[in-house]
């Protein structure tokens, strides 16, 4: 009995830390979802809400060097596409939150004007600006 009663207050007082937790890391992914529900969509304004003033965009080449991207330029871009031209479909691996910081591994497949184009990983350091998650840093792979 006194071995239940401990347990039933240990669960009991875990279960708000797991909600909270839970519901935290739903809006660290709803934040990376607006970023490709901006893509899908052409909505440039979408795209660069989601990232911080300072953001950096990085993309590893399979020769292994390293391309830097404005935010302002490839919301421009893919703003400029039709809706659906650019498709990318994420699956979250690893979410971590420690505070205002999170961290997100993403596998994906990309897909322009329907078609398969590549595959890679998502990697996003995110900050908490002023009570909204937004991307600060976004590196990611891409393999054929």
């Amino acid at each position: 009995m006194r071995y239940t009663l401990l347990l039933a207050l240990a669960f009991g007082l875990a279960a708000p830390r797991v909600s909270a937790q839970s519901s935290t890391e739903d809006s660290v992914k709803t934040a990376v979802n607006a970023l490709f529900t901006g893509m899908k969509t052409s909505d440039g304004t979408m795209i660069s809400r989601s990232f911080a003033d300072s953001a950096i965009l990085q993309t590893i080449t399979p020769k292994g060097g390293i391309l830097t991207e404005k935010v302002a330029a490839f919301a421009d871009v893919v703003g400029k596409m039709a809706p659906g031209d650019a498709d990318e479909r994420i699956q979250f691996d690893v979410v971590r939150i420690d505070g205002p910081l999170a961290i997100v591994w993403a596998p994906y497949e990309f897909y322009y004007k329907g078609k398969y184009s590549h595959k890679g990983v998502d990697s996003f350091q995110l900050v908490r600006v002023n009570g909204a998650w937004k991307i600060q840093y976004l590196i990611d792979t891409r393999t054929k």
